[in-house]
């Protein structure tokens, strides 16, 4: 119940969306995208915004958010 009461507080902090369901969904599918269990079109796809759109969120949020790898990103730092 307190993990309930804690969550519906930190999603009334985001001001992106004026829905507190929206920011609820905003939060899940933040986590789901970080953790890599889904791509970023499907996380647009249940925000019902495009890609592009999620992208610029992502940006105004401060999220850097990107299609490579862990690997990948290390590999394009030396390089």
């Amino acid at each position: 119940m307190m993990n309930n009461v804690l969550f519906k507080q930190v999603a009334l902090e985001i001001q992106i969306f004026t829905d507190i369901e929206q920011k609820e969904t905003f939060l899940f599918v933040l986590g789901a995208l970080v953790m890599r269990l889904i791509s970023l079109q499907k996380a647009a796809e249940i925000m019902e915004i495009e890609p592009d759109m999620f992208l610029q969120i992502l940006e105004l949020i401060g999220i850097e958010f990107s299609y490579l790898s862990e690997d990948d990103v290390a590999i394009e730092r030396e390089w």
